[in-house]
């Protein structure tokens, strides 16, 4: 276990050593590809509110496991978790730990969708005790977790907050459809409900809720999706503020820090109808006029402490770089980002006294590796790592700017061979694949250890991840920028970026492959459809084949929604302007091998968008491969079907584009 020593007390919060290589026996070859393609050997950790504790999931002798360690990394706890849906793990107090996951569930003929991904929640306790699940088996109310609204202490008990649906009470005047706020007692899983949904008069209308630090309701908002209404009422009805969006984009944030002058304020997001801006706003819970908050910042996340209010927050921006609104908060963080040189360090939980942190880091050499620092002794001590393997097999990664064709500066993760690959050799024209990232708007890719380009650079190939307009992290005007722009600018900008590479001799043009997943994988076959003549072969992962089928099925799925409908006419388009971009309509363009994979149990792109694309790439006798995953997801959540995606799609990739030119 290597230990990073870089604090020598509070004041002095920089001082670095270095840290001892890992002794890895030399091999030869690259590692296999279960080491990408299982689920990461460490996946996940969370901090107790104490520090005294850390739960982690990971893989334990081939198992994935939750284990819990003490301050002195001792193993107190452990618990099989299984190739569940997980989602996240949080803390109530030290001696539970709550694990998020999903699970596709069968709807009934009575329902506008067949499948849906239920939420729940399972709460494992630390002495040995059996652990249970939210709601389950409780009368009146359906089993699935409708979003979390935080955990907290009160009077020495834990209580955890959910929203659960009462459609099933037995009294008939209290069944409606809608989603109630429910306080549970975490010892004896006695539950109450707190806040209601307005019922049967309010259909069409979304409710979403603040609580403070003793579990009442302190804040809600209200958007109503046929007017695109909003309105922030505080614990008593008074309206707070209000407005209208037809897009509904108008969200609560928290609560100002404790202390704040002027008392406490509710803080929310909108987006402005002109310039599309997000911008956040604060106000009193008391009443009064709302004023900009944070203005100028992009924000992607927040951190807050156990009743909301705002601790600190991370950007919007390639780099994901946090700030912390206390000075003491901020210098530790800053100095904690110092301690690690060349590497990217990213705040994954902390304690309430915000001495003892968990990060991880990335970068040259480091397939994630996840740290627990400890102010008070100056130290940081390795957890694990997420991809355990030599550092001189994670393939260099970094930013790579081009211009797109219109002018629009851009960049993209360009991800080399390892060392060991090339053997001195220069890279130059080397056999590349892009791969679009998913989304797309908001999301973006970052020079970190991403375990699917790592794979295909394990292999000898250039990985090129754009990240075209549309893409978050360069600012709202940016993401705009790729509104309407599905198969178009945004598609044009990856063949851009892939000709600075040509351009710059990295990259042999006349050997390249695009591989995406979800939007990625429309963009995939939108290379060798719309557009032709740039990749010798594509693989779509879950994509979008057929963009008006889609458009139409999600409205279906929202019950013809008007909120949605608005959004999707904005960002994507609606009509002939999604047939001129649909793969499917361009089938006889196809002259290059396609392998398409997909899971049965995807409620994202239907399964029928690839098999449908199959079906008309077979007709017109074109070279097609389906994969078809049983009982897999969108997001491949288990390392069965995850692996299975990446054994397929790194065979395909090979066998049409190998990395040694076919010699």
């Amino acid at each position: 276990m290597r230990m990073r020593a870089f604090f020598a007390g509070l004041a002095a919060l920089a001082m670095v050593v270095a840290v001892p290589a890992r002794a890895e026996a030399p091999h030869s070859g690259p590692p296999p590809l279960a080491t990408y393609g299982q689920l990461p050997g460490f996946e996940m950790a969370a901090m107790s509110p104490s520090g005294e504790h850390v739960a982690i999931v990971g893989i334990v002798g081939g198992v994935r496991r939750l284990l819990v360690l003490d301050s002195a990394k001792k193993l107190v706890a452990s618990a099989k978790i299984g190739d569940v849906k997980l989602r996240g793990i949080a803390w109530a107090g030290d001696m539970q730990v709550l694990v998020h996951f999903s699970q596709t569930v069968k709807l009934g003929a009575d329902f506008t969708v067949k499948k849906w991904e239920a939420g729940g929640v399972l709460v494992v306790p630390v002495d040995g005790s059996k652990a249970w699940e939210v709601f389950a088996g409780e009368p009146g109310i359906t089993n699935i977790v409708y979003g979390t609204y935080g955990v907290l202490q009160r009077d020495g008990r834990w209580y955890g907050y959910f929203g659960g649906d009462g459609v099933l009470a037995a009294n008939a005047d209290e069944d409606y459809p809608g989603v109630d706020l429910y306080e549970m007692d975490l010892q004896t899983r006695k539950h109450r409900v707190i806040a209601k949904h307005p019922g049967p008069d309010a259909e069409g209308m979304n409710r979403d809720w603040l609580l403070d630090g003793a579990g009442a309701v302190a804040a809600s908002l209200d958007v109503y999706h046929r007017t695109g209404e909003w309105i922030v009422r505080n614990a008593h009805g008074v309206a707070l503020t209000s407005g209208k969006d037809l897009r509904g984009q108008v969200e609560l944030i928290g609560f100002t820090p404790d202390g704040a002058p002027g008392g406490p304020s509710v803080i929310y997001s909108l987006i402005e109808a002109e310039g599309g801006l997000v911008r956040w706003f604060s106000v009193p819970l008391a009443g009064g006029a709302s004023v900009p908050y944070l203005d100028g910042e992009a924000v992607k996340g927040t951190f807050e402490d156990r009743g909301h209010h705002l601790l600190g927050f991370t950007t919007d921006a390639a780099g994901d770089e946090s700030h912390f609104l206390d000075a003491r908060q901020e210098k530790i963080y800053k100095a904690s980002q110092r301690a690690f040189p060349g590497l990217h360090m990213e705040l994954v939980d902390h304690n309430d006294a915000f001495d003892r942190l968990v990060v991880t880091t990335t970068g040259p050499g480091d397939p994630i590796t996840w740290w627990q620092v400890d102010i008070k002794t100056g130290k940081a001590d390795e957890l694990g790592q997420s991809y355990p393997m030599d550092e001189d097999d994670v393939g260099p990664m970094k930013m790579a700017p081009f211009t797109a064709a219109d002018g629009l500066k851009m960049e993209g993760v360009l991800t080399l061979p390892p060392a060991r690959f090339l053997q001195g050799r220069p890279a130059k024209a080397l056999p590349a694949v892009v791969v679009p990232h998913g989304g797309p708007f908001g999301a973006y890719d970052t020079a970190g250890f991403d375990w699917l380009a790592q794979a295909f650079a394990s292999r000898g190939y250039v990985v090129f991840q754009p990240n075209f307009r549309g893409s978050g992290g360069y600012g709202r005007p940016f993401e705009q920028a790729g509104y309407g722009e599905y198969g178009r600018k945004m598609q044009s900008d990856v063949s851009d970026g892939l000709a600075e590479l040509v351009k710059q001799g990295i990259v042999d043009p006349q050997r390249v492959c695009i591989v995406g997943w979800g939007y990625g994988g429309y963009a995939a076959l939108v290379g060798v459809t719309v557009q032709q003549g740039l990749y010798r072969c594509a693989a779509s992962m879950a994509g979008i084949s057929d963009l008006n089928d889609k458009v139409n099925a999600d409205l279906a799925e929202a019950n013809q929604d008007l909120m949605l409908y608005r959004n999707i006419k904005q960002e994507i388009g609606m009509g002939q302007h999604l047939t001129e971009v649909s793969p499917i309509r361009f089938v006889d363009k196809v002259s290059v091998p396609i392998l398409l994979i997909h899971g049965k149990d995807d409620t994202v792109v239907e399964y029928s968008q690839s098999s449908r694309m199959a079906e008309a790439l077979r007709r017109a006798g074109k070279d097609v491969e389906l994969v078809t995953l049983p009982g897999a997801d969108h997001w491949l959540l288990n390392s069965e079907t995850r692996l299975a995606m990446l054994q397929a799609s790194v065979d395909f990739v090979m066998k049409h584009n190998p990395p040694d030119g076919g010699k």
